[in-house]
């Protein structure tokens, strides 16, 4: 799965699907996965389901269970990569056969969770040490560990948008849509770039909500609230991406657009900017650097609004790391998690954010730094309410469909207005709220 390390992910972007999952986990729901004493006593053959089949295929998982031998010398660490890892992983879940570590699939209500997973310990005890914990705290004990977490923002070439000109980042939505025209203007670059065709990329602007606002709330938001309401984050973004396109500074034909092709190209520079998340630079600079070009031309730029003069950027989890609360060798499987997360430079090795409180920034985000970029993370309290909602509405806000309507729209392969679009998603959203509980 080269594209990405999740589909957060996703930030967010994970969140494909809101039904139910059933299985046989019940008979062992409540058990705790504890973390080991004493390193040499824990002994076990654990299997690993991951989403990267790109790091298993070239190696690199064997190299991190290589070190965790190091430390752990009577475990033996198994990977099964999964291509289509929501999809067949929900279907493995209905039996007590889905790997002794597993990324939690978006599929899994989050009430369920104790029915499928053992416990790293309450919500208390880890909040002390990681970032994200409410993720997937269930009755104050918390179920999942992501190794990483990500922000979403533009992966631009700096070269560029030097080029035409911009030496400073845009500061309000118009202003991004005028350095567009700059760089359409004085260049031969394609200023934006929407991947509609592979549809994924398209979900990545619903990560813009709460920065607009800078409210930690956001989430909160989507559950009380219209989304698409004046001044609401996900107006204020998807009006930004229909701008882009109906101003005609995107790709002339989005249905044939290509993910893979798109990086050497914004490497080269015959792109200029893609909304993404800090996932994907890695990716971009190694593009960089097959096609000769200055992987340093690659840069990350935060969405162009700034509250009290300052820009937020919203931080959140990558795919949770969970134990099958069947396991037989729950020790090893926490040994496992906790290492990978805290020692094994997995968030380093793709310059992401640490989930380790205190852990500093990757270089790649020293610009926000510099630039005095405020970080918030969602409260995730009522996440499981939203994607209730979003499921019940099928407007789809972690799916593909309604932004490449949005994206037709602005281009003229779609009738209608931009007002009409958004009030008809309104509707549909405050009218499942009304049915929706709050245990959903």
């Amino acid at each position: 799965m080269n594209r990405r390390t999740s589909f957060a992910g996703t930030l967010l972007a994970a969140a494909l699907l809101a039904a139910g999952c059933t299985g046989s986990g019940g008979a062992s729901k409540g058990a705790d996965a504890k973390a080991p004493d004493d390193p040499a006593k824990v002994s076990g053959t654990i299997k690993v389901l991951t989403q990267r089949t790109d790091l298993v295929q070239d190696g690199t998982m064997k190299k991190y269970a290589a070190e965790f031998n190091k430390t752990y010398p009577k475990v033996q660490v198994e990977f099964e990569a999964v291509t289509d890892y929501e999809g067949e992983v929900k279907i493995r879940m209905n039996t007590e056969n889905y790997g002794d570590v597993l990324m939690i699939p978006a599929v899994i209500k989050k009430g369920d969770y104790p029915k499928f997973f053992a416990s790293l310990g309450t919500a208390a005890e880890r909040s002390r040490k990681y970032r994200f914990t409410d993720f997937t705290a269930v009755g104050g004990k918390v179920y999942g560990q992501s190794p990483i977490g990500v922000t979403p923002g533009f992966v631009y070439n700096k070269r560029v948008w030097k080029d035409a000109g911009i030496t400073d980042w845009p500061t309000t939505p118009a202003a991004f849509v005028d350095d567009l025209r700059a760089i359409k203007a004085r260049t031969k670059a394609v200023p934006y770039y929407t991947n509609f065709k592979d549809k994924w990329p398209l979900t990545s602007w619903t990560s813009a909500n709460g920065s607009p606002s800078c409210d930690t709330g956001a989430t909160t938001a989507l559950a009380d609230g219209d989304p698409w309401a004046d001044g609401a984050d996900l107006r204020v973004a998807d009006t930004l991406l229909y701008d882009v396109v109906h101003d005609g500074l995107a790709e002339k034909d989005p249905t044939t657009t290509n993910w893979e092709g798109s990086k050497p190209r914004l490497a080269k520079g015959d792109i200029a900017t893609m909304w993404l998340g800090s996932w994907a630079i890695t990716q971009f600079r190694a593009a960089a650097e097959q096609a000769g070009t200055d992987p340093d031309d690659i840069g990350f730029m935060p969405f162009p609004v700034q509250v009290g003069g300052r820009f937020c950027a919203v931080v959140a989890p990558d795919y949770n790391q969970a134990v099958n609360v069947h396991s037989a060798h729950k020790e090893a499987a926490r040994a496992w998690i906790d290492w990978f997360t805290d020692r094994s430079g997995y968030a380093d090795d793709n310059l992401t954010l640490s989930p380790v409180k205190g852990a500093p920034l990757p270089d790649v985000l020293k610009p926000y730094q510099d630039a005095g970029v405020r970080f918030i993370e969602l409260d995730d309290t009522d996440g499981a309410t939203v994607k209730a909602i979003d499921n019940q509405s099928e407007v789809g806000i972690y799916a593909p469909d309604y932004r490449q309507n949005l994206v037709d729209l602005a281009r003229g392969a779609r009738k209608g207005s931009l007002d009409d679009f958004f009030k008809d998603l309104g509707k549909r959203w405050t009218e499942a709220a009304g049915t929706v509980g709050s245990g959903s």
